[in-house]
């Protein structure tokens, strides 16, 4: 059986953070609840979030700036925005920042739900085209990357080396495997091959090599990290 959906909502009173994770439970949903900020960041690395309910009203920080942050760290978890602020001008800017959709204050829970599942529904249609780690975003449709939101030029073969890794996240894969799998022309072909465009590869898409996102396993091949 799949697990639910879980919501993370970051709401910072207690009596609606309440209202909603209850319709939300009613509706099929596991929920998670945040008066603040703090530890939202933690939550989202540890969970598997698949949407966030997000108060621009915050102590510590502005909701729909908290979002941004996120959205600049590579979390491209769909977002509605709950909030009071209801003038156009903060509507724009709630999207801007990275917000999916947003729901002024006050508002029917049962809208909400609603909401969640038509976005929910939306993003797992998109993300049939997509393949996601860590900050990656490989869009299969446009064979385009990119990295925290930039756009991250590969070649074809290099292209295919990473959507091979990102389709077999889960596990070493040799050398050969990786020869047979993503040339072409791989007869005559050898270890060295696969090496110098793993390296290529590499170079492109790690911007810190103290968090690498392909590592090589001796004696075996490559994983991704």
């Amino acid at each position: 059986m799949n697990p639910s959906p879980l919501i993370l909502i970051v709401e910072d009173e207690e009596d609606i953070l309440e209202l909603e994770e209850y319709h939300l439970q009613n509706a099929g949903f596991e929920a998670m609840g945040f008066l603040s900020p703090r530890g939202v960041r933690q939550a989202l690395e540890e969970e598997e979030v698949a949407l966030m309910v997000v108060d621009r009203n915050l102590p510590g920080v502005e909701g729909s700036e908290l979002v941004s942050e996120l959205r600049r760290k590579g979390f491209t978890i769909p977002v509605i925005f709950v909030t009071a602020k209801d003038r156009d001008e903060e509507v724009e800017e709630g999207f801007i920042r990275g917000g999916d959709d947003y729901l002024r204050k006050p508002f029917n829970m049962n809208e909400l739900v609603w909401r969640v599942k038509a976005l929910l529904r939306r993003h797992s249609e998109s993300e049939r085209e997509t393949l996601r780690h860590r900050a990656l975003l490989m869009n299969l449709q446009g064979r385009k990357i990119e990295r925290s939101g930039e756009v991250i030029p590969l070649t074809r073969l290099e292209f295919d080396l990473l959507r091979y890794f990102l389709e077999n996240s889960d596990r070493v894969i040799s050398r050969d495997e990786l020869l047979e799998k993503v040339w072409s022309d791989s007869e005559g072909r050898g270890e060295k091959t696969v090496n110098v465009a793993v390296n290529r590869l590499k170079k492109k898409i790690e911007n810190d090599p103290k968090h690498p996102y392909i590592e090589a396993v001796r004696g075996v091949g490559y994983r991704l990290c």
